[in-house]
Formats: C-alpha cells, sequence, structure tokens
C-alpha cells in the first residue's frame, strides 16, 4: 500500500531527528520506564507470592479439613477418623501401610534477624509419614526429629529469617526447650517457612489431647482424587472437606493477589497519567520542531494517514524503548528478592518474581500509553496546511 510505504518512509526520517529533540524525547522514555519499574515491582509480589504456594501444592496430594473449616488453622479433626479415611480407594502405599500424614498446625512468636521484632511462625507437628507424603521436601542439614523427643527441624526460610534456628540451637518458647536437629527445603514453598516437630510432643505441648488440624494423603495419581474425594465426603461417619492441596495452597493467595492487583492498578493508572502527559508534550515538541518538514511531505504528495502514522509510530517507539528499560531494571532490581508477608495468622517467606509475562505486560501498557499520547500530536500534523512550508524563515 503505498500510504504504507510513506508512512514508513516519513517514521524513517522522523526517529532519524531525534538528536534535534533529545531532552523531551529522554524524558518521555524515562516516564514510561519510571511507570513500567514501579508497577512491575508491586505485580512481582503477588506473582512471587503466588510462586511460593503454587510449589508447596500438588495436585496428587488431597488435604482434608473439618467440614466447617476453610483452614488449618480453624480444623480440628480426631483420631478415629483416619482407619476409615485409610480404607478410601486411590491412597498410594509405602510397604503396604496407606501414606497418610495427620499434621498440627500452631504458632509460635520468634525474632526476626533483620529488625528485632517478634513475628508469629507455623510450627507443625507431623508423623514420620510426612516426607512420603511430600516426596519434594529433603533435609539438607542436620537430620530428621526423633519422635516423641522435643526436637524440631526448621525450613530454610526459617532459618535464615529467624534467630535461634541454627543446627545444634536451642529454642525456648514458654516452658518448652525445643532442640533444632535439621534444616528441610521443600523445593521454595510455603513449608520452608515453618518449624516441624514430632505430632505426640506439639499435641502434648498444647494440650491437644489426641486431636489435630488436618490429614494430607498422598494419592496414586492425580486422576485417583475424584474417587477418592467421592468416598471421603459421601461417608455418613465423616463430616469433612476435602480438597486438591495444590487447589488448597493456590486460594490461600486469593486475598492477596486481590490487593496487589487494587494497588498495582491504581499505581499504574496514577503514574500513567503523568507518563500519558510526557508523551504527549513530547509528540507536540516534535509535531512544532518538524513543521515545514511535514508541510514539505504534504506538498510532495504524502498522504494525511503517513504523516499521522509516522508521529503515531514515533510515540510508540519511545514507549516501548521506556518499557523495556523498565522492565529490564525492574527484573534486574526485583527478581528474587526475599520478603515476607502473613498468611493464615503467620509468616511466610517468598521472593518476588519479575517473570517474562510481568514484563510483557509492562511493555504492552507503556505501548498503550505512548500510542494514546500521541493521537493528538499526529492529528495535529495531519491538518497541518501545506501553506505552511511555502511561508519565509
Amino acid at each position: 500500500m503505498r500510504w504504507l510505504r510513506q508512512a514508513l518512509l516519513t517514521s524513517a526520517h522522523s526517529l532519524g531527528t531525534l538528536g534535534r529533540r533529545l531532552d523531551s524525547s529522554l524524558a518521555a522514555v524515562l516516564g514510561f520506564a519510571g511507570v513500567v519499574l514501579v508497577m512491575l515491582a508491586v505485580l512481582s509480589i503477588r506473582s512471587g507470592f503466588r510462586a511460593t504456594l503454587a510449589a508447596t501444592g500438588s495436585p496428587d496430594t488431597a488435604i482434608v479439613l473439618h467440614g466447617g473449616a476453610g483452614t488449618e488453622v480453624n480444623s480440628i479433626l480426631g483420631e478415629d477418623l483416619i482407619p476409615v479415611i485409610a480404607q478410601a480407594p486411590g491412597i498410594a502405599r509405602w510397604r503396604g501401610r496407606p501414606l497418610i500424614s495427620a499434621q498440627l498446625l500452631t504458632q509460635i512468636s520468634l525474632t526476626k534477624r533483620s529488625t528485632g521484632t517478634m513475628a508469629d511462625v507455623s510450627f507443625r507437628g507431623v508423623t514420620p509419614q510426612a516426607l512420603r507424603v511430600d516426596p519434594r521436601l529433603r533435609i539438607v542439614r542436620g537430620r530428621m526429629f526423633t519422635p516423641g523427643l522435643d526436637e524440631i527441624i526448621v525450613g530454610a526460610d526459617a532459618e535464615r529469617d529467624f534467630r535461634g534456628l541454627r543446627v545444634g540451637h536451642v529454642l525456648r518458647a514458654g516452658p518448652y526447650r525445643w532442640r533444632v536437629v535439621g534444616v528441610f527445603d521443600d523445593g521454595g514453598g510455603l513449608h520452608n517457612s515453618e518449624l516441624w516437630t514430632s505430632l505426640p510432643v506439639l499435641e502434648g505441648a498444647y494440650h491437644r489431647g489426641s486431636s489435630f488440624s488436618s490429614l494430607y494423603v498422598r494419592l496414586r495419581s492425580s486422576a485417583a482424587f475424584a474417587p477418592f474425594k467421592r468416598f471421603v465426603t459421601s461417608n455418613p461417619q465423616l463430616s469433612v472437606s476435602v480438597q486438591r492441596e495444590s487447589a488448597y495452597f493456590a486460594a490461600q493467595a486469593h486475598n492477596l493477589a486481590l490487593f496487589i492487583n487494587v494497588i498495582g492498578g491504581a499505581i499504574a493508572l496514577l503514574m500513567g497519567g503523568g507518563a500519558l502527559f510526557g508523551a504527549v508534550n513530547t509528540m507536540y515538541t516534535a509535531v512544532a520542531v518538524r513543521t515545514r518538514e511535514i508541510a514539505t511531505l504534504r506538498a510532495l504528495g504524502f498522504a494525511r494517514t503517513a504523516v499521522l502514522s509516522s508521529v503515531l509510530l514515533e510515540s510508540a517507539a519511545l514507549a516501548v524503548l521506556g518499557g523495556a528499560c523498565g522492565a529490564a531494571l525492574a527484573y534486574a532490581l526485583f527478581n528474587g528478592f526475599r520478603a515476607m508477608t502473613y498468611n493464615q495468622y503467620s509468616v511466610v517467606a517468598f521472593r518476588f518474581a519479575v517473570t517474562p509475562h510481568l514484563m510483557a505486560i509492562g511493555i504492552e501498557y507503556a505501548l498503550a500509553l505512548g500510542l494514546a499520547g500521541g493521537v493528538l500530536p499526529a492529528v495535529r500534523a495531519a491538518r497541518l496546511p501545506i501553506a505552511t512550508a511555502l511561508r519565509p524563515e
């Protein structure tokens, strides 16, 4: 198409003259970069927290809670239901025993290394089967606790973030003394922020009798979840709810994700308004500098659409350059940055995640702002009278 060829020629010439208006062009690029940098910094919190919870859950592991409880913290189960659930179809076995782990979740207050302030950390009582129910979890230093003793193993993130959790240390909590005997890692999941000990010991320490919070059940495959759930939820002896472990932990990120979306959206709109104004100002300056040039092109037969397109393309190019710079800077500064937040009343360590998808969103947003900011200057350029080129300097 003729107008397209004209637009490309005009755009190439326009971009070649950026040196004459470097100040305004650079201001526009920095404006777009700033918007994308801040927006991605906020959104990377959401994606990082989601990634941590996603790394925790497995689709072929089921979690059983009390029927009226939405979370482990609010769930109370008794030992009498374990033999009933063990008869359900689809449960994986190890040496003839069903892979079921009863777990009790409580909180304990610890001192942060970074600030010296106190924070609640999840303290989980588990059975020896827990390591087989979750095969991703492994001891990286020290050893597994001995069932029945006041020994604990701590998550790798908890060891880094809180005082007194090195192997060999004794953790004092009220009248109790817990010896740290090992450090575990679950592949970057939520359990890395927890402390684990023997279930009967924790039940006794918190006067819970023989009750616990949840049952983690390893299934033979992801497809075994449906028959397992049908068996458990239809049994009149049981009043429980059943979820895939992956779905359960993904749901825990919902409230934080919603909050981050609102905050991130507000920041993007507010800062985007400033970048939009900068783009409009830059492109009006470009049109003013090139007034005679544009009028000359019109006199030579270049279509209005070609002139309009060239202004829009220049604005888009500045926006994409700024967006790419902002995305690259966000990745360099924030990707992998360690932070902590609260989930279910306890602290969870996670890492910011500036993913390729987020970077693409940031660049696309900058491009949209650039195109919007170039519309009015482009229309003005297309409407410049041809007589302007014939006026004396």
